[in-house]
């Protein structure tokens, strides 16, 4: 089985208050933030908290996103980067190199599957992922935490935004926020 899904950020002001989000269907879905963020962080951050929430599942996961940034970078890049040390190929440090890293992690082993949606286009997924995100990033401009969602059932999750039910397994991912 295939487990279809569509994850996207925002950032209000980029840098601003952030969200993220991941819509499968009206009982799968789940969005978070921060305060303070950018819109990659965002679009990362979605698809990293989708594949620890399923990770426990032997589903392949197929992830609409209209962003080419986290497409580029987890299916191109990323090699490239570890091999250098987690540096871009002019030797500058890779940007979200924490969030990077988890993703590398989550990937490990897995069977998924990007494909690249014009943002803002109809997508039903896409425009559901990207309603979560942008949500999620007010939410924070008035300085509230957004709706977590119902996320899968046993998800394990290695980033600030766990949700009640889930295990927090690194809090210090993100401590550069």
């Amino acid at each position: 089985m295939t487990i279809i899904a569509a994850a996207d950020g925002s950032a209000l002001g980029n840098p601003g208050p952030a969200g993220w989000g991941w819509y499968v269907d009206d009982t799968c879905w789940a969005a978070g933030g921060w305060p303070h963020g950018t819109n990659n962080m965002g679009e990362l951050t979605a698809v990293l908290d989708l594949l620890q929430q399923t990770a426990h599942l032997p589903d392949d996961l197929l992830v609409y996103c209209d962003s080419t940034y986290v497409i580029n970078s987890i299916t191109k890049w990323m090699p490239g980067w570890k091999r250098r040390g987690w540096k871009k190929g002019d030797g500058k440090p890779v940007l979200n190199v924490e969030i990077m890293k988890a993703l590398d992690e989550a990937m490990a082993g897995r069977r998924v599957r990007f494909v690249w949606v014009k943002g803002h286009a109809g997508h039903e997924l896409n425009e559901h992922a990207d309603r979560l995100a942008t949500t999620a990033a007010a939410c924070w401009k008035e300085g509230t935490p957004p709706d977590p969602g119902p996320g899968f059932a046993g998800a394990r999750v290695r980033h600030p935004d766990a949700r009640a039910g889930q295990v927090l397994d690194e809090p210090d991912l993100f401590s550069e926020l």
